[in-house]
């Protein structure tokens, strides 16, 4: 199966609760939970020992707010990317969320997640 080939409703039913995830892990400062759908590839891309730190320091990872806002799906070969307008509830800026996803073993999986 390719997930490119889902509605975007259907790609939105499993990307936003996702998201959600990574946006409250990410204030928890949980990275276990954080990173718990993450392909492996992703996962082993992901270094505990910085994301810790970044957990920790960073005034975006521990301030997003959970109201974002959907912006549009990216279809690419065998991955989709849902972007995300997400705001720091501290600073009040915005930032674009980006949420990469693909199956890895019949599960759909994140690829990617950055904030820029």
């Amino acid at each position: 199966m390719n997930i490119i080939d889902l509605t975007d409703d259907e790609i939105l039913e499993l990307a936003n609760p996702m998201w959600a995830d990574l946006v409250k892990y990410s204030n928890e400062g949980n990275y276990g939970a954080f990173t718990r759908n993450f392909s492996s590839s992703f996962i082993q891309g992901a270094n505990e020992v910085e994301m810790g730190k970044q957990f920790a320091r960073s005034d975006l990872a521990k301030n997003l707010s959970e109201d974002y806002a959907y912006l549009g799906i990216i279809r690419r070969g065998e991955y989709v990317t849902v972007l995300y307008k997400v705001t720091n509830k501290k600073t009040r800026a915005d930032w674009l969320g980006r949420l990469v996803l693909g199956y890895e073993k019949d599960k759909v999986k994140i690829f990617g997640a950055t904030l820029f």
